[in-house]
């Protein structure tokens, strides 16, 4: 049965002497906006994160990420469901339910626009990517002593806000279940604490809020990661400098206001309030947030 209440949700996760989401067109060259020199990172990295760690429960994913045609990926299903459709086997993938898919095998075809949907990712503040060098683990030729090196890139620290919705109208298509997206909220938490790999480790979760709203509503607060502010301990807008010198979340804040004074506008057709924030990162007003939503309010630290 597919879901009935729209969400929205605003992730916050920080990147430590790692890559967030590199360009293969660019040397893996750490995606960026050069006017405002923010850290960006594709819709497709964070449901990669997601999916990686549907996998690591065991969940049934369509894109599990290794290289193979789509024949070949729906024969493996098919097997394994015991389904003759194409159709049938996505119903069976949480991945698909949540994200859509586009089918075109044979004589069947279609298009599933998936009921969740994310910004590209941007950090809160100007940041920059550095060039490495380092030697590999083996020489260049044999009879040398002279190994080879290897190039990279990483961002020494960003901090990066996600924007995303859940759409019940579009739920109606795929069959995405509430359970999906309890499945969801906790994968967003946890894939990305579980990014442990060369490129990745430094990724650390710092904030997730989630907003539930009333059956029958089809509104949005809009772009939730745009309405955070990040500020010194002090209080005070980080100068340019400042951005660019940051390498720790003890030096800041997560400033909310802009979010807590938006939902206020719409209380009455928020459901609930769901936050989990990371026991290092420091956030306000949630004074506020409790004061506004009451019980529909429930903060988990971690």
């Amino acid at each position: 049965m597919s879901f009935e209440n729209r969400r929205e949700y605003l992730f916050v996760y920080s990147v430590k002497d790692a890559n967030p989401n590199g360009d293969p067109l660019d040397a893996n060259h750490p995606r960026y906006d050069e006017e405002s020199g923010q850290i960006m990172v594709s819709d497709v990295r964070i449901k990669r994160t997601v999916r990686d760690q549907w996998l690591r429960e065991g969940k049934d994913i369509f894109v599990d990420g290794e290289a193979k045609t789509l024949a070949n990926r729906v024969s493996e299903l098919k097997e394994r469901f015991n389904r003759d459709t194409g159709r049938e086997i996505l119903s069976q993938c949480i991945d698909t339910r949540l994200f859509g898919a586009t089918y075109a095998l044979g004589k069947e075809a279609f298009s599933w626009t998936g009921p969740v949907q994310f910004k590209w990712g941007r950090s809160l503040h100007r940041a920059e990517a550095k060039f490495v060098q380092g030697t590999a683990a083996f020489a260049t030729k044999e009879a040398s002593e002279q190994r080879s090196f290897r190039n990279e890139y990483i961002v020494p620290f960003a901090l990066i806000a996600v924007y995303g919705i859940a759409n019940q109208y579009a739920s109606s298509q795929t069959n995405a279940s509430d359970d999906d997206l309890d499945a969801l909220f906790e994968a967003l938490w946890k894939g990305t604490a579980n990014l442990i790999t060369r490129s990745k480790i430094g990724h650390t979760p710092r904030l997730l809020i989630e907003f539930k709203y009333v059956a029958g509503f089809d509104g949005a607060l809009g772009s939730l990661d745009e309405r955070v502010v990040l500020k010194s301990l002090k209080g005070d807008p980080l100068t340019d400098d400042e951005q660019l010198a940051l390498r720790s979340i003890d030096e800041v804040k997560l400033d909310i206001s802009e979010v807590a004074d938006k939902a206020s506008l719409i209380e009455d057709k928020i459901e609930s309030v769901r936050i989990v924030k990371d026991a290092a990162v420091q956030v306000e007003p949630l004074d506020k947030l409790e004061e506004i939503f009451g019980g529909k309010l429930k903060i988990e630290v971690r």
